[in-house]
Order: structure tokens, then C-alpha cells, then sequence
């Protein structure tokens, strides 16, 4: 290889210590960097610079947070690794499981175990720093932006890149929007891959829950070798993953239904039965119900308009219907895991030209393939679609409607009874017959990139020049969706001219291919019915990111101090988004969504520069002390945005006997992404309840009197005495090209300590806070209710919260549109504490400790509504995933080839739901006031809140490995272990998926795995 390395100069010894002291790495130097997940310490030490200055020039280094070359002193940013060995004694398959259970300041974006509902995202995982969303985390792959891998926003996922391929993986938890530009808000995740492997490896791995499910199976081959008499550097790996899924029948759990509320009345917690909702504390589980009139065989006239409820099974039909008896769970059909295959390969070439240049290149490909099975499609009389007219493009909607009562296919005695009451048939049934519905999903990714880097000013200055491409396919098939036009014209039915054939009673229906839709019973629908109502729409989605960067780096200047590192470099990035939806997409009128193609891309030109400027060196109470600065500007082709600025100043201070001052002020600004900005409305359905369900003529809550200007509201009231929500849950999203960029302040204030007394032991302490100011972000659908309904302003008066709602004639929710906004603010602080020890005993080998906790003193969102400042404060809610304490905690012992490993991860307790909580908190209220009045209705002891309150949760782990040495150039090494030893579940989750919590193992369980890896 070429004598000087320009990537070494370039980051040369500043980030070469970046790797063993920047990212507080708390191992001795009988330690690998790589052999745990490690902390940022700084380094002063003289030793160790002499050490850098002795590294090879032919050692390539990426590493995160600077492109700086400096002496052998520290970044102020704090920085978080984790290795190798650490990676592999997880046991687990999925990188993102891996870092977000080792790495207490990242959670889940996305996950397969709460992704099942999600029209894009369904399977992909990401990861997200502070809780602050996955598209304020940079996910980079060898520090290079890639790109994305959902329709939703810019979002890496993790399942795209194997863990058999990585190296380590370093974490950058503050704003780094100054050296890596827009979406690195709250961090930059950095995942660096293999690029020193000499030789082959083989490796095979496999694991089942002790419960039964969570299956995963995993083969990892790579080979890495130099030619051209060492000038050049090859390497490839490929890997196979599959998750099989855990099912709804694997665990007990699942089965038990729960339909639970708060009685403001009595005070009292109430549990839905047969008998409608009973005391839950004097209920036993076994009569606990919570069922769906979905059934196979349909049920028919559910109105208390109506004599007789009618209701079919195998038998045939019943009149004494009770849907908490006979009704059907419906979360059955749901999976607490969605299964997956993935399969990725990638190839780099390194080559000297010269001694002073050389190429390098790398190229990746990964496939990812999920199928979601679901419930075959439930639907009523209230089913409605979105639609565009083909001819005009005018949106509307559309509804399956009620039964005719002429339908030929209507039982005489359901006919009779319909003729009551509007002579219409109210029904509902679950379509088995079209099949379950489910979403496929194939996703391929292609990312690749290639530069020259080289010395200029006899090597005192270096230089770097790259371009990369990315390219991203989705193919979603939704199978076994209804055709809602179709099936309306099916239902509308009579008898052709003979009087005895069936037919659909439209002709253009019929030249179109209608068969008459029969309701009534388990199989009454034939498969000819059942293929002319079925569609099964298919969704593609393009992304691309093109880019060229380039830099020079070196010393400016000296000073007393030492050299003023410097880097000054550009960036250009084309980001597309492309979707593009077949006729039933684009059209709508389906029971799945209205998803029109759209197109968009954003172009940006960046340049940035940066520098490291020695103060002190070598002083009484300051052995080492420097500010580091940093800038970009970023030209966007945005019509609100333009040019944006972010930068970082901090400072690194060395005081002397081990102790470590580190400080970090950045703001980093994110522009809006092309779904964000361009996205035209498409369709989603959210679980949420109107606010204006059971108003009346003399209802009171301060919200009814504007519920009743609704006219459809009003008519129904005055028709029913009541108005009842019909339980819609279509949610559109839509982007907004009035979106500017938000601004994310950050500020970090840090110690480390290394006492000298106490040989290998390390503590770093780091205080973090990050305020978003005009964050985008959208308003949930119940925010938008509430603002339109239970609000100062008077329905009918301007008002933007109303006007996204729309209501048919009977009152009843047809759409609330979410659209993106730059919002108030968002906010979090906290503190950050991470502990390390490594003692060697000699003969009894070594042991090593490590452990990171997160305190979270805030997670907060601010939003203006129309009746001022709203602020809540999420922290301690577990269905936010915002816990106030987070840890993980490992101990390794190693002795000679055996390496042992127990890893422990920590959750505080936590309250369930917030929205639950104040609900409550205000009945609580309301209630004192009664009492203190002594009110007749005032209840004297009134109960906490049911499924409320989760203790703190602790999971183990343990891992073994020995490596047999076969000859001198190959080996086998062995290895096995159990996650989650003693079976902690977490408790029972009321509203989880499964009666479980994804925060809390999602119902996985005690895990075993075993693999063996065979190097030569």
C-alpha cells in the first residue's frame, strides 16, 4: 500500500486517539478498542502520542464526529462505541435490537414488532437518538450519508446493513449538523464496516425463544485479501438473516382479551364482560371480553331501533346476539412480530495509484422481504373511500352502504324486521371468504461509492474527493382489499327478467363484470363474488441520492501550543423521491388507501470547514486545553428555506491527575424532506375516538355546544336522541411546501475522570440539552378535534384546525387530514453516566465492567394552539419510550480462548399513557372539588388508575465463546448463550400488541442461541 495514507494524515492522530480516546473508550491498554461498547474519554497523555506517531501510514481509519488532523488530544463532543466482540456476544441477528439494547440514549424508530400497522414502513427497523425521531438522527454507513429506505422520511434501516458486516458502530449523541449537514439534530449514528480482514470467515448462527416462535437463523461469509504486491486491498461479504416472527398463537398471553375503563361516575375501574362493563377488580380474567361484530357469518340489524339482532356461524343463523360472547377477537390475526428475510452482499477495492494516491471504492447491495399477515377485511354499512374522480379529479368519498331491503339474498325474517325502521339493513361482517388481508413487502438497496484521496505540499496537507450513489426500491403488494364501488354495486342486487337470477342491478355494472353479493352466512360468499369485489393494489416507491464531496486538511499554523488543525471542503446531494401507484392507488375507493404518485427532489450545495486551535499546553491546572469550531453553510432549492447556516463551538480541557473538562455548544439546522414538502394526501387510518361521540340536545361538556353547529351532528341528534361515533379512523398524511427548516440547539457540559490511584477504572459524566425550535412535525388527529371543537372559537369561525376535518351528512368522520407543520418546540435534557473497569488478574485472566446510564430530566413538546401554550412533558411514559433512568451493564472475564459475557439492560418504572393519565387526573380533580363542597356525588375513596403503573424492568443476558486454534492461520470458534434469562416479559400492557409492551421484549422472552465461526 502507498507509504502515506492520506486518510491517515487527514485525521491522523487526533482521530486515530478519537477511536481509543475520543469516544471515552474506557479500556486499558490491554484491552482491544473494539472488545466492548466504550465511553469517550480524552487523552493527554505524552505516551500516548508517541504511540500515534509510530501507526502505520497504510492503516485506514473512519471514524465519527471530525475530519480534522490534530495531535494526540480529544473531540468535545462525547462519543459512544461499540465494537466487534461486544456486537457478536449479543447473540442477536438485527443490528438495530443490538445497539438499542446496548446504548441507552438510542430507541426504536420503527421496529418489527411496531411496524405491523404502518402502510410504508412495515419492516424496516431505525434507530433514534433522545427520543427525538429517526429523522433527526443521521444513520451513516463508513461516515457517509446513504440513502433512504422508507416513502415516510429519511430513514436508514437497519435491517439493510448485517451485522456480520460491521466492525463497530460509534455514536455521536449531540448536534453534528456542522460536520455532517441536515438530519444529524440530535446525533449522527455511524456504522462502520469491515476493511483489515485478511482471509476467510464463515459463520452460522441460530435461535428460538424457550417459549416457542421468535425463531432466527443467520449465515455470515466474508473474505478480505491484498494483490499487486500489496498495493491493493479487496474485501466482500454476504449475508442471510431470517426472523421468523412471532405469531399471535405463540404466546399465551395474546389470547386474553381486555376492554378496560375509568368510571368517572363511580370512580371505579370497569372491565368489559359478557354482561357488559363489570368492577375489574372483582371480574376474574376468564370474563374479561373484548370482541368485534366482524364476524365470518356477518350480523345483521345491530340497532336498538330494531326488535331482533340476527347473526350467522356454522349453524346457520341466531337471533340471541351478544357480541361479547359471540362476537370474534379480532386481535388474533395480528402478529407480535412480523417476520423477514434479508439477504445483503458488498464489495470494496482499495489500490494504490501511487505512493501519494490511491483509490477506493465500495459497493453494497441488500434485499429485504417481509409479508405482514393480517385479518381478512371487516366492514359495516358505514365503510367508506376516499376517491378521485377519473374524469374531473375532484376528491370524494364514497360508502359501502346500507343492504337494500329488496336485496333478493335478504332473509325473509331480517326483511320483516328491517321494514321497522327506514327499511334499510344495518350489517357488518368480515370478508374470510376474499381472504386475510396482508402486505408483501420487497425492498432492494444499492449504495455505492468511490474517490481518490491523496497529499499535496510535500504531505503537509491532504486531500479527498469521492461521489456516491444510492438507489432504493420498494415493491408493496396489498392483497384481499375490497373494491368499495364494486361492492356497493354488488350489494344493490334483484332479480333479471326471468325473476329468478340474481344479478347486480346496474347494466353497467353487469357489462362491467358485477356478480350479486351474498352476506348472509359463514361461506355465502362464492369465489366468483369474492374475485369480482377483491383488488389488490400495488404501491412503488424510488429513492435516490446522489452526491460529491471533497476536502484538504492540515495544519494551518503553529502555536505556542501546537499546529491550528484545519479543514475546508464542499458537498453537493440530489435526494429524489419517486412513487408510483397502480389505477387502484390512484384512484382510490378501496378499503386500503388513496395513495396518489407523486415526484419530488431537493438539490443541495454545502461547504463546511473546521478547526481544532491548542490554547494551553503543558500549564499548571492545565495540562491540555483547546477550542474546537466548526461551520456550514448549505444552499438549498427549497422555496422557504435557501441558505442555512450550522455550526459548533467547544472546548476540551485537561486539568491534570486524570480529570477532564469537555463542553459542546452546536446548532444544526434540518431542512424539510421531500415527503415532508411534496407529498400530496395519502391515505392512513390512525386509532383515535371523535370528541364529539355521544353529544346530545342537553349534553353539557364545554366542547357539545360546538359539536351541535355540525349539521350532521344535529340532524342525528334530533333523528336518534344521540349522536354515536361510527368508530372512522381514516387519518391522511400529506406534505406541506410552506415548510422551513427547524433549528436544533444543542449544549453538552462534560467530566471524565481516570483517578491515578485506582488503575483501569473511568467515569464520565456528561450533561446534555437539546431544544428544537420550529420542529416539523404534525398535530395528533385527537390535538385537531380538540382544537377545532373544545376551543374558544366558535365552530364556523376561522379556524385551521376545522378546516382539515370533514364529516358526512349523518355527522360522522370522513377524514382528518395530517399535515406537517413547523411547530412550537421540542426539548430534552438529561444527563448521561458512564462507568468502566478492567482489572487483570494475571493467571485468572481479566475482567472488564461497563456500564451507561441515561437520566432524563425532560422530554418535553410545545405547541401555540388557538387558546394559547400548550407544553407537555412525556418523560416517564413507557408508551413514548421516554423513561426517566435508562441502563445497560456488561462484565466480560477472558482467559486465554474463553470469553465470557454478562450484559444486564435496566427501565425505571413508568406510567402507561399519558393522555390515560390526565384523563384521570382530572376526574381525580373534579372529583376533590365535589368532596370539599360536600357534594352528594363526591366518592370517598376512589380507586387508582388499572394498568397504569409499570415497575422497573431488568433483562439479563449471557454469552459464552471459545475460539480452538486449528493451525497458525485458522481457527473455530464456538459460541452460545441466552438472552433474557429469566424470562421477563415485562407486565401485562393494556392497549400493547399481545398484551405485551415494545419496550418490554415485545413478547420474545427467554432466548437460545448457538452458532460457530470457522476463520482460515
Amino acid at each position: 500500500m502507498m507509504n502515506k495514507s492520506p486518510i491517515t494524515i487527514a485525521i491522523q492522530t487526533a482521530i486515530y486517539t478519537a477511536i481509543a480516546g475520543s469516544a471515552l473508550t474506557f479500556a486499558p491498554a490491554t484491552f482491544a478498542a473494539d472488545t466492548e461498547s466504550a465511553v469517550a474519554k480524552p487523552v493527554a497523555q505524552t505516551a500516548q502520542a508517541e504511540e500515534v506517531e509510530k501507526i502505520k501510514a497504510d492503516e485506514k481509519i473512519t471514524v465519527t464526529g471530525s475530519r480534522l488532523r490534530r495531535d494526540s488530544f480529544t473531540v468535545a463532543t462525547p462519543l459512544v462505541i461499540m465494537g466487534r466482540e461486544a456486537i457478536g456476544d449479543t447473540g442477536l441477528g438485527e443490528m438495530a435490537q443490538i445497539l438499542v439494547e446496548n446504548m441507552p440514549s438510542l430507541s426504536y424508530g420503527t421496529s418489527n414488532a411496531t411496524s405491523q400497522s404502518s402502510v410504508s414502513n412495515t419492516g424496516i427497523t431505525t434507530v433514534e437518538l433522545r427520543n427525538l425521531g429517526a429523522n433527526r438522527t443521521l444513520t451513516l454507513i463508513d461516515g457517509r450519508r446513504v440513502v433512504s429506505n422508507s416513502k415516510s422520511g429519511n430513514y436508514v434501516s437497519m435491517s439493510t446493513i448485517p451485522s456480520g458486516m460491521v466492525k463497530r458502530v460509534e455514536v455521536i449523541t449531540g448536534g453534528a449538523g456542522a460536520t455532517y449537514g441536515a438530519d444529524a439534530v440530535s446525533g449522527v449514528v455511524n456504522i462502520i464496516t469491515q476493511t483489515d480482514k485478511e482471509g476467510f470467515d464463515f459463520k452460522v448462527r441460530g435461535g428460538e425463544s424457550t417459549d416457542g416462535g421468535a425463531k432466527e437463523f443467520t449465515i455470515d461469509a466474508s473474505f478480505g485479501d491484498s494483490f499487486a504486491d500489496d498495493r491493493g486491498y479487496v474485501f466482500f461479504s454476504a449475508n442471510y438473516d431470517k426472523d421468523y416472527g412471532l405469531k399471535y398463537g405463540d404466546r399465551q398471553r395474546a389470547a386474553q382479551e381486555a376492554s378496560f375503563r375509568y368510571n368517572s361516575d363511580t370512580m371505579r375501574n370497569e372491565i368489559r364482560t359478557e354482561n357488559g362493563f363489570q368492577s375489574l377488580y372483582e371480574t376474574p380474567m376468564s370474563d374479561w371480553r373484548n370482541r368485534s361484530d366482524g364476524t365470518p357469518g356477518g350480523v345483521f340489524l345491530e340497532s336498538s331501533k330494531y326488535d331482533t339482532t340476527y347473526w350467522y356461524n356454522e349453524k346457520g343463523q341466531n337471533t340471541d346476539w351478544n357480541e361479547e360472547r359471540d362476537g370474534i377477537n379480532s386481535r388474533e390475526f395480528v402478529q407480535l412480530k412480523v417476520p423477514s428475510e434479508r439477504v445483503s452482499a458488498a464489495i470494496k477495492v482499495d489500490f494504490d495509484i501511487t505512493d501519494d494516491v490511491m483509490f477506493y471504492s465500495q459497493v453494497q447491495w441488500s434485499g429485504n422481504y417481509t409479508v405482514n399477515d393480517k385479518s381478512p377485511e371487516d366492514s359495516y354499512e358505514g365503510e367508506s373511500a376516499t376517491y378521485t374522480d377519473r374524469l374531473t379529479g375532484e376528491p370524494g368519498v364514497v360508502k359501502l352502504g346500507y343492504i337494500p331491503i329488496d336485496n333478493p339474498y335478504v332473509p325473509d325474517n331480517i326483511r320483516e324486521t328491517a321494514g321497522q325502521y327506514k327499511d334499510r339493513i344495518y350489517w357488518d361482517r368480515r370478508f374470510t371468504e376474499v381472504g386475510p388481508v396482508s402486505t408483501d413487502n420487497e425492498r432492494e438497496t444499492v449504495r455505492a461509492w468511490a474517490g481518490l484521496q491523496g497529499t499535496m505540499f510535500d504531505g503537509a496537507w491532504d486531500w479527498d474527493i469521492s461521489a456516491s450513489y444510492g438507489k432504493f426500491h420498494q415493491r408493496q403488494y396489498r392483497n384481499n382489499e375490497i373494491d368499495v364501488f364494486k361492492a356497493k354495486n354488488a350489494l344493490d342486487a334483484g332479480y333479471a327478467a326471468d325473476g329468478k337470477t340474481i344479478q347486480c342491478n346496474d347494466a353497467d355494472a353487469r357489462a362491467d363484470g358485477c356478480v350479486a353479493l351474498d352476506l348472509f352466512g359463514e361461506g355465502s360468499i362464492t369465489p366468483e363474488m369474492a374475485d369480482y369485489i377483491r383488488v389488490n393494489p400495488t404501491l412503488n416507491v424510488y429513492n435516490k441520492l446522489t452526491s460529491i464531496m471533497g476536502y484538504v486538511t492540515g495544519d494551518l499554523f503553529e502555536m505556542p501550543a501546537g499546529p491550528v488543525a484545519t479543514v475546508f471542503g464542499f458537498e453537493y446531494r440530489k435526494d429524489t423521491q419517486e412513487a408510483v401507484t397502480d389505477d387502484a392507488l390512484t384512484y382510490g375507493g378501496i378499503t386500503w388507501n388513496l395513495i396518489p404518485a407523486f415526484k419530488g427532489e431537493i438539490n443541495v450545495a454545502e461547504v463546511f470547514a473546521e478547526a481544532s486551535i491548542p490554547l494551553l499546553r503543558d500549564m499548571p491546572g492545565a495540562e491540555y486545553l483547546s477550542v474546537e469550531a466548526s461551520i456550514r453553510l448549505s444552499d438549498y432549492d427549497i422555496q422557504n428555506v435557501g441558505v442555512v447556516s450550522s455550526y459548533k463551538l467547544g472546548f476540551l480541557w485537561t486539568v491534570g491527575a486524570g480529570v477532564n473538562l469537555r463542553a459542546n455548544y452546536a446548532i444544526s439546522q434540518r431542512a424539510p424532506s421531500v415527503n415532508e414538502l411534496y407529498e400530496p394526501a395519502a391515505g392512513d387510518f390512525d386509532s383515535f375516538n371523535d370528541i364529539c361521540a355521544d353529544v346530545t340536545a342537553t349534553s353539557t361538556d364545554p366542547w357539545h355546544a360546538n359539536c351541535r353547529l355540525e349539521p350532521g351532528i344535529a340532524a342525528t341528534i334530533a333523528a336518534e336522541g344521540i349522536f354515536e361515533d361510527d368508530g372512522s379512523s381514516y387519518s391522511p398524511n400529506a406534505g406541506n411546501p410552506e415548510l422551513f427548516e427547524e433549528t436544533g440547539t444543542t449544549m453538552t457540559l462534560g467530566v471524565t475522570y481516570e483517578p491515578t490511584f485506582f488503575d483501569g477504572f473511568s467515569i464520565a459524566v456528561d450533561y446534555y440539552d437539546i431544544a428544537i425550535t420550529d420542529a416539523i412535525d404534525e398535530f395528533g388527529n385527537e390535538q385537531i378535534l380538540s382544537q377545532c371543537y373544545d376551543s374558544s372559537i366558535k365552530l364556523g369561525d376561522e379556524n385551521e384546525f376545522c378546516d382539515v376535518i370533514k364529516r358526512d351528512e349523518e355527522g360522522q368522520l370522513e377524514e382528518v387530514l395530517q399535515r406537517s407543520y413547523n411547530i412550537d418546540e421540542l426539548g430534552t435534557r438529561g444527563v448521561d453516566i458512564a462507568v468502566a473497569y478492567a482489572y487483570d488478574m494475571n493467571s485468572f485472566g481479566r475482567v472488564k465492567f461497563k456500564m451507561d446510564w441515561t437520566h432524563m430530566l425532560e422530554h418535553s413538546k410545545t405547541v401555540t394552539g388557538n387558546d394559547g401554550v400548550i407544553k407537555e412533558d412525556y418523560v416517564g411514559y413507557a408508551s413514548y419510550g421516554t423513561f426517566e433512568d435508562k441502563a445497560a451493564a456488561s462484565i466480560a472475564w477472558y482467559l486465554d480462548d474463553l470469553r465470557v459475557r454478562w450484559s444486564t439492560t435496566y427501565k425505571s418504572s413508568a406510567l402507561r399513557s399519558l393522555s390515560t393519565q390526565e384523563s384521570w387526573q382530572a376526574d381525580m380533580d373534579n372529583n376533590a372539588e365535589l368532596c370539599v363542597a360536600g357534594d352528594v356525588d363526591c366518592v370517598k375513596n376512589p380507586q387508582s388508575l388499572a394498568f397504569q403503573e409499570l415497575s422497573s424492568y431488568f433483562k439479563h443476558n449471557l454469552s459464552v465463546s471459545y475460539n480452538i486454534e486449528i493451525s497458525d492461520d485458522s481457527s473455530v470458534r464456538v459460541f452460545g448463550g441466552v438472552n433474557n434469562i429469566f424470562d421477563n416479559k415485562g407486565e401485562f400492557y393494556y392497549g400493547g400488541r399481545g398484551n405485551f409492551g415494545s419496550e418490554y421484549d415485545a413478547g420474545t422472552g427467554r432466548f437460545v442461541y448457538l452458532g460457530a465461526q470457522v476463520s482460515f
